[in-house]
């Protein structure tokens, strides 16, 4: 088992925190702090304890490479205004400098270091660049759930130079949730899956199905099973290669009394735009050569009957083209739906969060997790490498 950063002296300690700093930047303007407020409860528990605080954290896919647009400066500006705390912040992760600025951090001072990912070796997961880091501190703590299922040098290479490490309060509440949903979550269990690709979550769905009787399936995923049943889905999103397996779990769905429940209707436009003309038409009906980019309105309606009745919810994934104004009722009306009904619900996944985001309901939900891809590993039973290091 793992211990909490609570259970860990930290009194006068440097303490690495690997924190999930990866918000969207627009302009060198942060679009959406949520993952910097959510690290908030465990950045200032290490400050009561007087600790040295040496946060790390990637932003974008800068692939090894210094660039400009994926620097942390602005995330460490915005968490000096959220702490009303000075935040220092070096050059690069690693060096002689870098050494130097955490000599002279006072006790309960913050060092937020520049992105891991300008350096190849943090991805690679390269043992001289971990234990480096690692140098640093006398104490590690991960409170970066969403990158707990990647074993790169600061999740995983660097942990085991450490004889005090543990998790930060934000990684215990996304174990307490998902833990909960296969095993104590009130009945009826509900999932909801959306998004493009059934590959994502085709491991997690099996899984699932030892735990939820019902599956309520969106999103360009679902055209993948609707064709295993042998519908016409015109140019409609499927992935070829994954027919086979939509159309075994359908047949173990069907053997074990599970209810996989796809959409009965679609909204149909002739191109993949946001201002392309559409029509809701029946599942198959006359598509012809369209495309379905959201669920109509029975499915939703089929969809809120499910929700009304669930003990639990878990959702990941939007029921359309989320990202274009005019397919995003079917995603919008999941969020209200399950916002207003009384059931335990937690949700994982970026476009699942931001329709809830955009809906004002976030207070609304018992559990928004930072980590879709990590909570999508965690349900379907994988291993995840920065939790499993993590283990005393």
């Amino acid at each position: 088992m793992f211990r909490a950063i609570d259970q860990i002296p930290l009194q006068e300690k440097r303490v690495f925190i690997r924190v999930d700093f990866n918000v969207p930047l627009k302009e060198d303007v942060i679009v959406d702090d949520r993952r910097i407020v959510s690290s908030l409860s465990t950045i200032r528990y290490a400050l009561t304890q007087k600790a040295k605080i040496i946060l790390a954290s990637h932003l974008g896919r800068p692939k090894g490479q210094v660039v400009a647009a994926c620097s942390l400066l602005p995330v460490a500006e915005r968490l000096s205004e959220l702490l009303d705390e000075e935040v220092v912040f070096p050059e690069d992760c690693i060096g002689d400098s870098v050494k130097k600025l955490i000599q002279d951090l006072p006790e309960g001072g913050i060092m937020l270091l520049e992105n891991l990912r300008f350096h190849p070796e943090e991805e690679a997961n390269q043992s001289h660049f971990a234990e480096k880091l690692a140098s640093f501190a006398d104490v590690y703590i991960n409170d970066a759930f969403g990158t707990l299922h990647r074993a790169h040098a600061s999740t995983h290479g660097m942990v085991p130079f450490f004889k005090e490490k543990g998790v930060g309060f934000l990684v215990q509440e996304e174990i307490k949730f998902l833990s909960m949903l296969t095993t104590t979550a009130p009945k009826p269990f509900l999932v909801i899956l959306g998004g493009s690709k059934v590959s994502d979550k085709i491991s997690m769905i099996e899984k699932m199905m030892n735990h939820a009787p019902t599956f309520l399936i969106g999103g360009g995923m679902a055209y993948t099973f609707l064709k295993a049943m042998g519908h016409s889905i015109g140019k409609s999103l499927v992935e070829e290669t994954k027919v086979a397996q939509a159309k075994r779990i359908l047949s173990r769905a069907e053997t074990k009394g599970i209810k996989i429940v796809l959409p009965v209707d679609s909204l149909i436009a002739q191109n993949f735009e946001a201002h392309s003309l559409y029509e809701c038409l029946p599942v198959g009906v006359n598509w012809h050569n369209g495309m379905a980019l959201d669920i109509g309105p029975k499915t939703l309606g089929l969809f809120k009957e499910y929700i009304q009745k669930a003990g639990a919810i878990f959702w990941n994934g939007p029921m359309g083209v989320y990202e274009m104004s005019a397919f995003q009722k079917g995603t919008l009306g999941v969020a209200h739906a399950i916002a207003e009904g009384k059931s335990v619900s937690v949700v994982g996944g970026g476009d699942s969060l931001a329709a809830i985001k955009a809906s004002g309901l976030e207070k609304n939900f018992s559990h928004l997790s930072t980590g879709g891809g990590a909570s999508m590993r965690f349900l379907e039973g994988t291993e995840l490498p920065g939790l499993k290091v993590l283990e005393n």
